[in-house]
């Protein structure tokens, strides 16, 4: 078994990082998932959210919206629609989409279908803000 996971990730446009890691702490679409070296093979689908992973004490922070992760062998690949570090998000610009979203769900109705847009760009804007606060 190895010490050691190898992280993948990419998005339609980069490759965001390939890194040798201890941990990652992914948000799967029916709740958290830790992986460690010597983790079950496995599929799933990820949601908007914080990926984290551990390097010896060092802790990194990564917005994803939406996607896949699949472990096979101690490589996690990970594809993702996009994928931003805590230094490349743009606070001011997360937190104006943030507000953005927020009016705009104040006025439609629950059933027009601009309302699912706009919850998933509230919850894009709020991991983008959360990551952001956890930059180096």
């Amino acid at each position: 078994m190895a010490d050691k996971l190898k992280l993948e990730m990419v998005t339609p446009y980069k490759r965001v990082l390939s890194e040798e890691v201890d941990e990652i702490t992914a948000p799967g679409f029916v709740g958290e998932l830790g992986l460690l070296p010597g983790h079950t093979p496995l599929l799933t689908t990820l949601k908007v959210g914080e990926l984290t992973y551990k390097k010896g004490s060092e802790l990194f922070h990564i917005a994803v919206n939406w996607g896949y992760l699949e472990v096979e062998e101690d490589t996690v690949t990970v594809l993702v629609d996009t994928a931003e570090t805590a230094d490349e998000i743009d606070l001011a610009r997360a937190q104006a989409a943030l507000g953005r979203a927020e009016d705009a769900l104040k006025t439609l109705p629950h059933e027009d279908k601009k309302y699912m847009i706009m919850e998933a760009a509230l919850q894009r804007a709020l991991i983008r803000i959360q990551v952001a606060g956890k930059g180096h």
